[in-house]
């Protein structure tokens, strides 16, 4: 069935207030996974709700008409989902000795950040442990009129980075029982928020694109695959996933180029995968970076197919430079000689916040740069 297409578009985490930063800082501190239940962990909460309410009253202020809870109750985009589940572990590397990973510094226009130094690693069989996304979903759904989106993880981020090498292979002899897991929780969890009435769900994903940096397909080729032989997989499993989903609820692909206290991981345009990416996945919109030169040009759009929706993610999170307007009218335009207008967004190229320290803007900023997007979709495309 065809969905609802937003032309104003917000990809998901946001800026903590400074209350809320302050509170999840002290127990980062103080070994968070060890406090859930404690006094300060139910004070948490109640701070993430008050920040959840003026997170969503800013996005309708400015006239989004999709909302998220900005991933304020998440440490990071990723990682309160894939270490939730039972099976999985933050396990330490050296950082001389990274063979068989995709590891790539963060880095701006200063310079690079040293490796981090870990991976999470599969170390038990796969399977869910307690629900707080839907949970967190029957909140923001109880505060809002508009569509409410949610984001998850993609499963790829438990094989990408590390490979064969973080997969126990005790557990997971054959990768294949690892990816059915995986698949089974992916069905399980995007049931649960069906239930919960969810009807928009995105799924982050930085695999895609970092691997079209160079150094990325260098490191996927020295471990013995090849970038279209692992996408050809992860395309297999994202749409054994999607073969579960109701046929009402609109399911975005969103990926980028890392995006941690405005820094960035890897380099390069789409081409490499992008007839993969656009054709072989059963999906109908895709958020893709486009907020700097690093991310190519338009023509890897020439590859989408009738009916599907390129969200274009040319306002920077990164950076409280707020882009003029007129020129981010004219990049709409450019991408509109590879892929019809009709069949293209607009939105920032991530989310303010992909861990909970976020990026250096305030939330004057952000205000600004969501309004930015809004209006100049209103004048592209109409109200």
């Amino acid at each position: 069935m065809a969905h609802a297409v937003f032309r104003a578009e917000h990809i998901g985490s946001m800026l903590r207030p400074p209350a809320l930063l302050e509170a999840r800082a002290v127990l980062e501190g103080n070994q968070y996974e060890t406090v859930a239940g404690s006094r300060a962990f139910a004070e948490l909460k109640q701070l993430e709700d008050t920040a959840i309410r003026e997170a969503v009253a800013l996005q309708e202020q400015v006239g989004l008409t999709v909302v998220t809870d900005g991933e304020l109750r998440r440490r990071s985009w990723y990682q309160d989902f894939v270490l939730g589940l039972n099976g999985t572990r933050i396990a330490f590397i050296d950082p001389a000795h990274t063979g068989g990973t995709v590891s790539l510094p963060f880095q701006d226009a200063a310079g690079a950040d040293e490796l981090p130094g870990h991976q999470v690693q599969v170390e038990g069989r796969l399977s869910r442990s307690g629900d707080p996304f839907t949970e967190a979903y029957a909140y923001l759904r109880g505060l809002t009129r508009h569509t409410a989106k949610v984001s998850l993880p993609s499963p790829t981020m438990l094989h990408f980075f590390g490979g064969r090498s973080m997969i126990d292979a005790r557990v997971y002899p054959d990768l294949d029982l690892f990816w059915d897991d995986l698949v089974t929780i992916y069905r399980e969890q995007v049931g649960a928020l069906y239930a919960a009435g969810c009807r928009y769900l995105q799924i982050d994903d930085v695999t895609w694109a970092v691997a079209c940096d160079p150094r990325a397909e260098a490191a996927i080729r020295a471990r013995g695959e090849t970038p279209q032989g692992l996408f050809t997989r992860y395309a297999d499993v994202l749409n054994r996933i999607l073969a579960g989903v109701p046929q009402d609820m609109k399911v975005g692909l969103h990926t980028c180029r890392g995006n941690n206290r405005g820094k960035w991981m890897a380099d390069g345009g789409y081409e490499l995968i992008s007839e993969i990416i656009f054709k072989s996945i059963n999906i109908d919109t895709y958020f893709m970076e486009y907020d700097t030169e690093r991310a190519g040009d338009f023509s890897p759009l020439r590859h989408v197919p009738p009916g599907k929706t390129v969200v274009l993610g040319l306002v920077s999170t990164k950076t409280p430079q707020l882009e003029a307007p007129a020129q981010l009218r004219a990049r709409i335009e450019e991408a509109a000689r590879h892929l019809p207008l009709d069949h293209l967004c607009l939105s920032p190229q991530c989310g303010f916040a992909s861990n909970f320290m976020g990026n250096p803007l305030t939330i004057d900023d952000e205000r600004a740069k969501l309004k930015l997007v809004v209006d100049v979709a209103r004048d592209v495309w109409g109200a």
